[in-house]
């Protein structure tokens, strides 16, 4: 996707027009817009140089007089020449052509528009999975880099599995959930997805079909997609995922389920202990394998939560993923996975292949703040103030979008799932609410068909905006055929 970062002078005595017309040529001269690459719309690149739509038709005319640019039939504007590529006999390479045909499937364009527009100035973000600056530790974070910065002799390269000591504290953080996984049964990884990706490099064969709920966090990625997988969707009641619908969905392709059982994204929805179990003895039985995304575990605000899957685990069948990015700070990039130590130790190989190991420092960290018991401390903490968010939000929508949608009240992590009332174009609701500094998550990222549901997010933006932005939600929805 093309990025623009610049706008015209209007001070200047260089004509608007004419300076977005050179910004364009030198971009394309430059080849870092390639030849195939597609502009943004009239309306979009308008909005980016803050200038007249009829500003940039005239630049857009004069790039097209040159020969640089093409309107494409259905298919928007596209660059089609560079100024050498006119001067010389042999064109540049079509770097666009490289990129259509490499491996890994690019995002959902809603999703690519909201990585962008979530770095935007003065956009409330309503979808946001993350902890707000708001709620970073900020005291406590620089007690465990003080004390970090004492013990550490050395950042080097830590082993193929991870920091041995790190793993060694995980081993013991995850008993209070009876879990019980030796060191060398522990892989440290850059976040779940980082996961993700090696089991699908590591362990999956290409055409394997991935079961997992629907709606799901998974549709919103292509890990699987990417190295020439499936991802079915299994539809969910309000107790998760309907286990009579795996065993309607198994057959030879089938390689693994996928689940977030505990405050699931995007729903929210818990799974009860007894079908937990259910679960676990049909997967077993049908020598399914189970990947456990527990990324949400230590976020309960009412009650905590039933046992993991990986608790009741006595085969081996489950691959139990956990992750710092949701409670303490994604930036960090700490997660693990927990599994056979064959499986462990083929994707800690690849692991290394790919980037050598996760950040040395992060991993000091991670040990210390757990360790020490600050990380305890502080979830204490975190939770009250999420509630507090959490009922904002709860209110927030009772006052104003009670005759128009209907939802859950969590009991824990970051979702409320709401589904909207009234048949509207999701895509167009999407785009309006960008246009007014409004940023959401369309249900159907999530789902493996349309729907007319929106993640909504209390742990990200401030309590004001939170309040203000889902009025203004509101107010354009009703506006909305």
């Amino acid at each position: 996707m093309i990025s623009i970062n610049w706008k015209p002078n209007k001070n200047s005595s260089i004509p608007l027009y004419k300076q977005i017309v050179d910004y364009i040529k030198e971009k394309i001269a430059t080849g870092e817009w390639s030849i195939s690459s597609k502009l943004p719309a009239q309306r979009e690149l308008a909005e980016r140089f803050e200038v007249n739509r009829s500003t940039v038709v005239e630049a857009l005319d004069e790039l097209k007089a040159e020969g640089l640019i093409e309107g494409k039939s259905g298919g928007g504007t596209i660059i089609v020449n560079n100024t050498w590529s006119l001067l010389a006999s042999t064109p540049p390479p079509n770097w666009q052509s490289y990129i259509s045909s490499g491996i890994h499937k690019p995002n959902l364009s809603i999703i690519q528009a909201i990585n962008k527009f979530e770095y935007k100035e003065n956009m409330i973000r309503l979808g946001t999975g993350e902890l707000s600056p708001e709620l970073f530790p900020k005291e406590m974070m620089k007690v465990v880099l003080d004390s970090v910065g004492d013990k550490i002799e050395s950042l080097g390269y830590e082993e193929p599995k991870g920091s041995l000591y790190l793993r060694q504290i995980i081993s013991q953080y995850l008993k209070k959930y009876e879990i019980n996984a030796s060191p060398d049964s522990i892989l440290i990884v850059s976040g779940s997805l980082q996961a993700l990706q090696l089991i699908s490099l590591g362990i999956l064969h290409p055409g394997s079909a991935v079961l997992s709920e629907k709606p799901s966090y998974i549709k919103s990625l292509h890990v699987f997609q990417s190295a020439g997988m499936r991802v079915k969707g299994i539809p969910m009641d309000d107790q998760g995922i309907r286990i009579s619908e795996i065993m309607n969905n198994l057959n030879k392709a089938t390689t693994l389920l996928y689940t977030i059982p505990t405050f699931h994204n995007p729903t929210g929805i818990v799974m009860p202990q007894h079908k937990r179990n259910e679960l676990l003895e049909v997967c077993e039985k049908a020598r399914l394998p189970i990947i456990e995304d527990d990324a949400y575990r230590d976020l309960w605000l009412d009650t905590e939560p039933p046992l993991p899957l990986k608790a009741k685990d006595k085969n081996g069948s489950v691959l139990y993923m956990g992750t710092i990015s949701k409670s303490l700070a994604a930036g960090i990039r700490i997660g693990w996975l927990i599994g056979p130590e064959p499986v462990i130790e083929r994707l800690g190989d690849i692991k290394m292949q790919t980037d050598y190991g996760s950040s040395s420092l992060s991993q000091w960290a991670l040990a210390e703040w757990i360790s020490s018991g600050l990380y305890e401390k502080y979830l204490e903490e975190l939770r009250e103030k999420l509630r507090v968010r959490r009922q904002v939000a709860l209110n927030a929508l009772e006052k104003y979008f009670s005759d128009i949608a209907t939802w859950n009240k969590p009991s824990g992590g970051f979702y409320i799932w709401l589904k909207l009332k009234k048949q509207i174009s999701m895509e167009k609701l999407f785009y309006l609410c960008c246009d007014n500094g409004i940023l959401i998550n369309p249900g159907n990222v999530y789902d493996f068909s349309e729907n007319l549901n929106l993640r909504i997010s209390y742990s990200y933006s401030s309590l004001y905006d939170l309040e203000n932005g889902l009025k203004k939600l509101s107010q354009i929805i009703r506006l909305l055929n």
